[in-house]
């Protein structure tokens, strides 16, 4: 006699369990341009980013480390990563953001275009908590044949539509994303093995980042004294939890800017600073640049 399962319901027909990490894949954008000036200095995002360049003359410097960029390669930034791009054939600003270029189309021969300038992909997204806290840093990973086909057939789709996508461009390019970061080295993802009493309290602030969060209210949570849980807290996460809610908070907002036209003022409201101002400065020290510039767009690289 067949035997019937009690707990299909639930998704499994077996009853031995298995633990999976949920990773929650946000797409903020993605675009290929061809740029003829790229000098950007000190960019710090709260949002991961994958860059290829078609032909060479790309340049990321993080700290000392100078990454001169190959097209045999893709270049993966974490967030809150200080770095800095330029493009040897036409680099003129030692700071700032200064960014000159276009969405590449079908009318374009890129031949033509690879001779004269930067042929760069790029795309912008977030895999939330806590895979949006992991170390900064940047992460060069060769591309597979795989890899290679699916950028092949991301880039010719961007020229012909990089506004409104279709279910299957936005599928492609997820397994694109998923499968590019799979191949970062697991010493990049600690974070996953944080202590359960502090993945809580951050699970707590994500759900609750529009409020004004206290160490005292984080560790009563967790049933801890304040300054015990203000200590597990930097071990774990390598920064301070006063830190940590302003990185979350302005990550918040650079998503509602992304997503919606509110103005800085409501923003500011929303996640609990005590004005614009209060919010434009750490804002500030925390990008490097201003919310007003980010919300123009200008910045975008």
């Amino acid at each position: 006699m067949t035997k019937f399962i009690n707990n299909i319901e639930l998704g499994d027909p077996s009853t031995k369990n298995q633990n999976f990490i949920d990773v929650n894949l946000k797409l903020l954008c993605c675009r290929y341009w061809y740029l003829g000036l790229w000098d950007c200095h000190d960019m710090v995002y709260p949002f991961w980013r994958i860059y290829w360049n078609k032909n060479e003359g790309g340049e990321l410097t993080l700290q000392e480390n100078v990454y001169t960029m190959q097209p045999d390669y893709l270049y993966i930034i974490s967030p809150f990563t200080s770095f800095s791009t330029r493009y040897l054939q036409n680099h003129k600003y030692d700071s700032g953001i200064h960014v000159s270029g276009k969405n590449l189309s079908e009318s374009h021969n890129e031949t033509y275009y690879e001779k004269k300038y930067l042929l760069h992909f790029f795309t912008h997204f977030n895999l939330g908590a806590p895979f949006d806290n992991v170390y900064p840093g940047i992460y060069k990973v060769e591309l597979t044949n795989h890899l290679k086909e699916r950028l092949i057939y991301l880039t010719e789709r961007l020229k012909i539509e990089n506004h409104d996508f279709k279910l299957t461009f936005n599928l492609k390019l997820q397994a694109f994303i998923k499968e590019a970061i799979s191949n970062i080295g697991p010493e990049l993802w600690k974070t996953i093995n944080i202590d359960d009493r502090v993945l809580k309290a951050h699970r707590f602030i994500e759900a609750n980042i529009e409020e004004k969060l206290s160490n005292s209210e984080l560790a009563s949570i967790v049933s801890m004294a304040p300054n015990s849980f203000a200590r597990l807290f930097k071990e774990e996460m390598n920064i301070t939890l006063h830190k940590f809610i302003q990185n979350r908070k302005i990550a918040k907002a650079c998503e509602i800017f992304e997503y919606t036209n509110e103005t800085i003022e409501s923003i500011s409201f929303k996640l609990g600073f005590s004005d614009r101002y209060h919010f434009s400065r750490v804002f500030k020290s925390i990008t490097g640049i201003s919310p007003a510039l980010y919300k123009s767009g200008r910045y975008t690289s």
